[in-house]
Parts: structure tokens; sequence; C-alpha cells
């Protein structure tokens, strides 16, 4: 399992079915950067990031699993419409969202403690939202797969996770130099591209999960 294999081969994937994933989850990113724009707007420059936790909690969930849905039936030959994917995104949103809040609090208990401790967690539990969604396990369960299916792999799918956030966080850094004090709507199309872009690795991490788990079989 090389690393760079795999980002290739995930990015010759996004690059080709590109306009699918963007009318199948661009409409949600930017709908969900809409919402945490107003509501921190109103609240003002001191509100607590919680909100756009909760916010990202209501949104991330459906476009994450149409997404995966997506990607595994792709890759099994097979052309579902989009609307049956989020009807199967929307019934997995009360579990995965539970799910995703659980990760999102130990990953942030980690960091609190110590840095390494939460990057630990985060790389643990990679695999908990497909196990979830493709296999059907239970939150718990999806967790505790997934921490036994990293085991062994720490750096492999630590690589693979900068080769998709270090480009990503380069170019938000390189926008916010170009941009300092955006305009409402060019801080709408920037906070939609960074949230676009990191569907990436979603998809680095669908070929990963796939590739441990046909070497465990």
């Amino acid at each position: 399992m090389n690393p760079l294999s795999v980002l290739r081969d995930s990015f010759y994937f996004f690059r080709g079915h590109l306009a699918s994933i963007i009318s199948l989850c661009l409409p949600l990113v930017i709908l969900e950067a809409f919402t945490t724009q107003v509501l921190y707007r109103q609240l003002g420059e001191q509100a607590s990031p919680a909100y756009g936790m909760l916010i990202s909690l209501v949104f991330y969930p459906l476009y994450s699993a149409a997404l995966i849905l997506y990607l595994d039936t792709r890759s099994n030959g097979q052309d579902v419409p989009k609307r049956d994917l989020f009807a199967r995104a929307v019934q997995l949103w009360p579990p995965l969202a539970l799910m995703i809040m659980i990760s999102s609090l130990l990953i942030m208990a980690g960091l609190a403690l110590l840095v390494f401790p939460g990057i630990w967690i985060m790389i643990n539990l990679v695999f908990a939202e497909y196990l979830l969604v493709l296999r059907g396990l239970p939150v718990v369960q999806s967790m505790r797969e997934s921490a036994r299916m990293t085991t062994g792999h720490f750096l492999r799918i630590m690589i693979c996770v900068l080769g998709v956030l270090a480009p990503i966080w380069l170019i938000d850094g390189l926008l916010l130099m170009a941009f300092p004090e955006p305009a409402p709507a060019v801080e709408l199309a920037l906070n939609s591209l960074s949230g676009f872009l990191q569907l990436f690795s979603t998809v680095v991490l669908y070929r990963l999960f796939m590739l441990l788990e046909s070497n465990a079989s």
C-alpha cells in the first residue's frame, strides 16, 4: 500500500468524476458555508466556534454519506441516481451525526491534552464513517473496527492525510493573503471552495479503506 499510489489513483478518480461530485456535494457545501457565515455575522466575531461545529454537524453527514455511497457504487460499476444516494444519506444521518460528534469531541480532547493524542485518535477513527455507511455497523462498533483496521498502518495513513490537507492549507493561506478582508460573496466562495476541496480526503480514505479491507480478507 504505497501512499503515493493511493494519492495518485484517488486524484485520477476525483478528476474523472469531478462533475458528478460537484453536482452531488457542492450545493450542500455552499449551503453549509452560507449558513455558517450568516450565523457568525449575526452573533459577532466573538461567537463560539461550537456554533460552526453544530452547523457542520447538520450538513456534513449528508454530503459525506452521499459521497461515500457514490464512491462505492461507481467503484462497483453501478450508476445509482443521486436522489437515491441522498435518500440513503438521510436515513444514515442520525447515527452518522452522532458518531461524528463523538469522534470530534474525542479528537478535541486529545488535542487539548497534547497534540499527538488528538492526531492518534483522528487516525484511528478515519474509517469509522465508511464502516457505518457501507457495512451498516453501529456507531461504537464502527469506531472500534476502524481502530483495528488502522493498527500497523498509522504512518502510511498519516502520509495520505497530510498529502491531502497540506496543499489545501497552502491554498487557504494564499487565498487569505490575497483576500485579507473579503466581501461577503467572496468569503462565501472561498469557504465553499475550501470545504469542497476537503472532500478529496474522503476519496483518498475510501481508497485506503478498500485496500486494507481487501488485504484483510
